[in-house]
């Protein structure tokens, strides 16, 4: 297994000129798993198909296991990867595809005597013999990995019979058995539906776990960022925005852009004044002026922060439907969204729209009749 290691690394194709990855810096520790996320455009699979090899670096380093590798071939670099759209052989089937990769792949190892003892040349060193797998190594591999996929049965078919979730598990098993340093992984799920992806993304999960290696995993969806990433690294226009956990990011976003990118609902932006009076903090927001809980104002006073323009962000499952007078807000529903547990609202305050996430449990039923009505709501 091996650590991955980005040195301002950059990628400007030829034909536009455009930048589409820029000053990239990141360390990846051994058997971590880290997720690149972000819009579509934002340089983030530009990223691993450099680490792979499949792309040229402009400038920069890159390192995996310590080796520098940007002059070595993909083939050479002991990573494996799984693409968005499989990348099967048609006209073989399962074992076949997944033994593929193996049945070429030279492996070094240490020159053996009848014994089972390594030999050493005159000067002590370990003799290293170059050799391909035999039938019965790879019979082995393939059917190990078959067995954690669950796919052992599909062995003798042909891709074509089988479903998207299969497919893709083949394409997941072709890696595994090459046991490789790295694990690449470009949105592998996004062909898939939505029941099927959820189910995905718990294998996935399961086979980090089984088989403890190093994962770089691209997607733009911020549910499979946060669910199976350690940590997070989130890109827009080919720079990198935040790099943390995904409690970090959540909790602590670094900007705008990674405030508004991560949760669903997005978070509402609002422009806003915070005003510093008579040793007190205000918020003017909404044609209010709320005066801040003591928490933040011990927060904003040993920042010595002065009155200033602000955007102000708030979650939307941090509102409460009838909250306290002191900060009670008068708004009208503009439309209700049922979502099985929750339900979204679209509301719109002093003509400032917002988005609401409201639990289902625990509302009234005077609650549940006017969230179900264009109306008027108060949080």
């Amino acid at each position: 297994m091996a650590s991955v290691k980005l040195n301002n690394v950059s990628k400007i194709y030829s034909g536009n000129k455009v930048p589409a990855v820029v000053d990239f810096n990141l360390e990846i520790k051994d058997k971590e798993f880290v997720v690149f996320v972000g819009p579509s455009g934002c340089g983030k699979s530009t990223t691993l198909r450099m680490i792979a090899g499949l792309e040229e670096v402009s400038g920069g380093e890159i390192y995996i296991d310590e080796k520098f590798v940007n002059d070595i071939e993909p083939k050479d670099r002991d990573i494996a990867m799984v693409f968005q759209n499989y990348a099967l052989y048609p006209q073989k089937n399962v074992y076949e595809n997944m033994a593929f990769g193996l049945r070429y792949k030279v492996i070094t190892e240490t020159k053996k005597d009848r014994d089972g003892n390594d030999i050493l040349d005159k000067y002590g060193n370990k003799v290293l013999i170059k050799r391909r797998y035999t039938k019965a190594e790879i019979d082995q591999k393939v059917i190990e990995a078959a067995t954690i996929l669950e796919i052992k049965e599909f062995l003798e078919r042909k891709p074509k019979s089988l479903s998207g979730g299969q497919r893709q598990r083949v394409a997941i098993g072709r890696a595994i058995v090459r046991n490789p340093k790295v694990f690449l992984m470009d949105e592998p799920l996004s062909n898939l539906d939505a029941k099927l992806r959820n189910q995905m993304r718990s294998e996935i999960l399961l086979l980090r776990n089984k088989i403890k290696t190093t994962f770089i995993y691209v997607t733009h969806d911020q549910v499979e960022a946060m669910t199976l990433g350690d940590r997070i690294v989130i890109m827009k226009d080919g720079y990198i925005q935040q790099v943390g956990t995904p409690i970090e990011v959540f909790d602590k976003p670094a900007n705008v852009f990674v405030a508004s990118f991560i949760g669903s609902p997005q978070m509402n932006l609002v422009d806003a004044m915070l005003q510093f009076e008579e040793g007190q903090y205000f918020l003017d927001a909404f044609g209010k002026k709320i005066k801040l809980c003591e928490k933040h104002q011990m927060k904003l006073k040993a920042n010595n922060e002065i009155s200033k323009e602000i955007i102000l962000g708030i979650r939307p499952e941090f509102f409460h439907l009838k909250g306290e007078k002191a900060c009670s807000l008068n708004g009208k529903l503009i439309i209700s969204e049922m979502m099985g547990t929750e339900f979204y609202l679209h509301v719109e305050i002093n003509n400032t729209k917002l988005t609401l996430k409201i639990p289902m449990m625990g509302l009234s039923p005077e609650n549940l009749v006017m969230i179900q009505k264009v109306d008027n709501i108060l949080l």
